[in-house]
């Protein structure tokens, strides 16, 4: 046998669907009172700022949990990092059912499932490298990404609906069993790690958390990234949690906004399947981020100045697709650029990049929009020019060497498929 023989492991699928549960339930959690701003304003009491805080908390909690999480699925692993998200999320996520008429323990509770998220988000790139072999990576971390964008197309499209049949009360709780549900698969079927590493002998090895955490930062490359999903992640993050004060000076209502704001879902999730798998397969990462970039600055720019509901929904479906299918592509390439950091701690500073400007960038939209009639048409142009110069910035990025050596082209290596 030869010293670059590897084994991958069939159980590799039975892991990243027990996360995808996991994380899909998280992320509906999160998403829940978007598309029922006004209703849940109405229903509360509150103002309809009040209500988006129940998706910007989390957020806000993201910003402060995000490195220590990241610090636990690096040292401890994504069994027990994952188990803690998904255990927060579905304990919380009941007891958010409990009092749901009541808006300050509903925001409790979301506090909680906000600690979860991390645990959870920043696990991505974890779960990819501890089970699939290189060439294989961007593909597990766009199908583990496409579970987030699921649940948040779920939550856009089922929410609505339930509320309207079952009340605020019994959609939450309904929820809450469901996110209950996802913990106890993920705590049953995950494990840590296959017998053997899924990647030539010492391409799995990995430099420890705080010495990652002072040298990524010396990363031209990463740095680049780094304001790149600032910017794009920021974006989604607020076009999504204001997706109804967006269409609705338009003439749209609650349903609509769910449709438009589930087309870009949908959207990410077909991207988050198809553009990973180009890349895995031609083994480049760069043409496939600017390719993303482009297609979505067209697409907010439909969602910007699109009167037509048909109009509006079909951008908000480009948009998607390529703006979400950019995050696991990007990454991957930020796990290849700076290896041998962790993943976790590559992953986690990423997202919490784009979590950090999700809450800039909320409150800027509110502040920004247009005192008669609520329009989010100026914030909206400003997003799409920050997302030229991101286009500029991308276009600086170096293609990662580490796509080919550890992607089993390395002289007289072989992989072999075992049965778990």
């Amino acid at each position: 046998m030869h010293e670059s023989d590897f084994h991958v492991y069939r159980y590799r699928w039975v892991v990243l669907l027990a996360f995808m549960v996991a994380a899909a339930m998280n992320q509906l959690l999160w998403i829940t009172f978007a598309p029922i701003t006004s209703q849940a304003a109405a229903f509360y009491g509150v103002s309809e700022l009040d209500v988006g805080m129940l998706s910007m908390c989390f957020m806000i909690v993201y910003v402060i949990v995000s490195i220590p999480a990241s610090w636990v699925i690096d040292t401890y692993g994504i069994r027990a990092g994952v188990g803690i998200g998904a255990v927060l999320t579905g304990i919380f996520g009941l007891l958010r059912g409990w009092p749901g008429h009541s808006y300050g323990l509903v925001l409790v509770a979301q506090i909680g499932i906000a600690v979860g998220q991390p645990f959870i988000l920043n696990a991505v790139t974890s779960v990819a490298a501890r089970w699939f072999p290189a060439r294989e990576r961007a593909t597990a971390s766009g199908l583990a990404t496409l579970s987030l964008y699921l649940g948040i197309l779920v939550g856009l499209a089922l929410t609505p609906t339930l509320t309207l049949h079952g009340q605020m009360g019994g959609m939450l709780l309904a929820y809450g069993v469901a996110a209950l549900g996802a913990a106890v698969v993920f705590v049953g079927l995950a494990r840590e790690r296959p017998p053997t590493p899924p990647c030539p002998p010492g391409m799995e090895a990995r430099s420890l958390v705080l010495d990652g955490f002072r040298n990524i930062f010396r990363q031209r490359g990463f740095l680049l990234l780094l304001v790149i999903f600032f910017v794009g992640l920021g974006a989604f993050n607020a076009v999504a949690t204001w997706i109804e004060e967006i269409v609705r000076p338009r003439g749209f209502g609650s349903e609509q906004a769910g449709l438009v704001g589930g087309a870009m879902i949908v959207g990410g999730v077909l991207g988050a399947v198809v553009l990973p798998t180009l890349s895995d397969r031609s083994h480049r990462r760069k043409p496939f981020l600017l390719a993303a970039i482009t297609g979505a600055i067209l697409g907010l720019a439909g969602v910007t100045w699109a009167q037509s509901f048909g109009v509006l929904v079909t951008s908000s479906l480009l948009m998607g697709f390529f703006l979400l299918s950019a995050g696991p592509i990007g990454f991957q390439y930020a796990a290849e650029i700076t290896f041998p950091i962790p993943e976790g701690t590559s992953n986690g500073l990423l997202l919490m990049a784009g979590q950090i400007s999700g809450i800039l960038f909320i409150f800027a939209m509110d502040a920004t929009k247009s005192p008669a009639g609520g329009s989010m048409t100026g914030p909206l142009v400003g997003l799409v020019i920050l997302l030229v110069l991101c286009l500029g910035l991308a276009a600086l990025l170096q293609e990662p060497t580490a796509v080919l050596t550890q992607a089993g082209h390395t002289p007289g290596a072989r992989t072999t498929v075992e049965p778990s």
